[in-house]
């Protein structure tokens, strides 16, 4: 076993294998696993991308591009072991995707992604014309820029003929399959990401449909993750390691995460730390009713992921490094570490840390950042403090709010970049939520999670190895009077400058 998990090498993996595919903001990565859940040594291949952005909110990505990531990762992968045969292929995505396509299957659009806010006008205009909260207790999810209804009534008044011409409406791993199998289903948790899915049932929601301006018939079939695609094309012509393969519906990145760090019942609530953050926990069956701060999606027949997205998490700590200018060569380099395990400092500013706008739990996503009680005596690690306290506070929020909804949870696991980077700030964490909280040292969780829903079906017997866990932060209830004004001097912030503009 390696520093970082439960990698194994490839005459001691444990037939059957999987494949596991995942979209990332950044990348396109895959990897074989084995039938223990265990990742397979020098059997993994990554495709760095980015997405075309612009100042008018655009934030997309070529959709044929994506396809070729995975082609080659496939082909990389499964070519480096003689005699290889895979038995289950899943897929995970960013969420909230849309490619458009027409009859043959051919993109007319590129692959908008849930970043691209182009349809904040068409948003505004729902948010007149609809009963919010009852589509959130439906849906499971806000009106917001990152699902579908919105994008595509923008879709449907800026180019209304490509909108009359495409056949279906795809998540990008609907199009994914679709191009290298022939055949495309989409995930109930990738459909749930959409907006337009009543979480209940399961099925398309008829009122969302009409408000988006588009017919049942251009989705695909909604397929829960044990629930193989009927069909696979030629892709063991293709790659014959994949022959005797069965291919998952796409399933959404927060699913695979939670899965893949093994937050994956009630009484674990999973903090997920990279450029942006959430907090999600999983519980059985479909909640009576939703805090308004969350969202709750459907990801199969009995369970529900529920929680709360951050915009800003990494995104601060880059801020504050290129801001600051902590990484200049000429600069004194500050000990992060050092500021975050400090003791509580009351001359730390007060952060309101949204500077591309909040999400959970006020949807404000004109929101931006605020510090407050800045004088000449605020030094860089008090900026650095007061900055990083507020990422904590903010994480709070979406856990008060989650038990509302879903009562206490007994342990948090937080992962992700920042929790690696900055592990310090794991205890600012643990002594804003007043609860431990463990540092899940595994990486790529999510393509683990992606690669244990696929083993649920060809392996379904096998034990699976342990996720590993490190250091547990605990609270120090010294700190708690502090952290409960931090906690009340936010609000008062949040109420006089967000709210009155939302």
């Amino acid at each position: 076993m390696g520093k970082h998990g439960i990698v194994v090498d490839p005459d001691q993996a444990r037939e059957p294998f999987v494949l596991a595919l995942d979209v990332g903001s950044t990348a396109s990565r895959g990897g074989l696993y084995d039938a223990a859940g265990r990742p397979v040594r020098g059997l993994r291949h990554k495709v760095p991308h980015q997405f075309a952005t612009a100042a008018d909110g655009t934030a997309e990505i070529d959709p044929e591009q994506v396809v070729a990531e995975l082609a080659e990762i496939i082909t990389e992968v499964t070519g480096r072991r003689r005699g290889l045969r895979v038995a289950g292929v899943a897929l995970d995505t960013f969420a909230s995707s849309l490619v458009g396509v027409d009859d043959a299957g051919t993109a007319l659009t590129p692959c908008y992604t849930y970043a691209d806010s182009r349809c904040a006008p068409q948003l505004r205009a729902l948010r007149a014309e609809l009963d919010e909260p009852a589509i959130q207790q439906r849906t499971g999810t806000r009106l917001h820029t990152s699902y579908l209804p919105a994008r595509l009534r923008w879709l449907r008044e800026s180019a209304p003929a490509v909108f009359g011409r495409t056949s279906r409406w795809l998540s990008l791993g609907e199009y994914v399959h679709l191009r290298l199998l022939g055949t495309a289903a989409v995930g109930t948790s990738t459909a749930a990401w959409t907006g337009m899915l009543d979480r209940r049932t399961g099925v398309w929601d008829a009122k969302m449909l009409a408000v988006a301006g588009v017919d049942v018939a251009q989705l695909s079939q909604i397929h829960d993750p044990d629930r193989p695609l009927e069909d696979h094309g030629g892709a063991g012509g293709r790659w014959p390691a994949l022959a005797d393969a069965v291919w998952l519906a796409p399933v959404t990145d927060g699913f695979a995460s939670n899965i893949g760090i093994g937050a994956n019942d009630e009484a674990t609530i999973a903090a997920a730390a990279a450029t942006s953050g959430a907090m999600r926990v999983m519980l059985p069956g479909h909640p009576e009713t939703i805090p308004a701060g969350l969202w709750s999606y459907r990801v199969d027949a009995s369970r529900t992921l529920l929680g709360g997205a951050l915009n800003d998490v990494g995104r601060v700590v880059s801020w504050l490094d290129h801001t600051l200018a902590l990484d200049a060569p000429d600069t004194a380099a500050l000990d992060r570490d050092a500021a975050l395990l400090a003791a509580p400092d009351a001359a730390a500013p007060v952060v309101l840390p949204y500077l591309t706008g909040e999400r959970s739990t006020g949807w404000a996503a004109d929101a931006r950042a605020l510090f407050a009680d800045v004088s000449a005596a605020t030094t860089a690690p008090l900026l650095y403090r007061g900055a990083m306290e507020g990422v904590a506070l903010a994480y709070a929020r979406v856990a008060e709010q989650l038990k509302q909804a879903g009562g206490r949870p007994q342990r948090i696991l937080a992962s992700g970049r920042v929790t690696m980077d900055l592990p310090g700030w794991l205890q600012i964490l643990a002594d804003v939520l007043g609860a431990p909280v463990e540092q899940v040292t595994m990486k790529r969780t999510t393509m683990h999670g992606t690669a244990l829903l696929a083993l649920d079906v060809v392996a379904p017997g096998v034990e699976r190895a342990a996720v590993e866990i490190g250091a547990s932060y605990e609270p120090q209830a010294s700190r708690a009077a502090y952290y409960e004004d931090r906690a009340a001097r936010y609000q008062r912030l949040y109420d006089a400058v967000v709210a009155p503009h939302h």
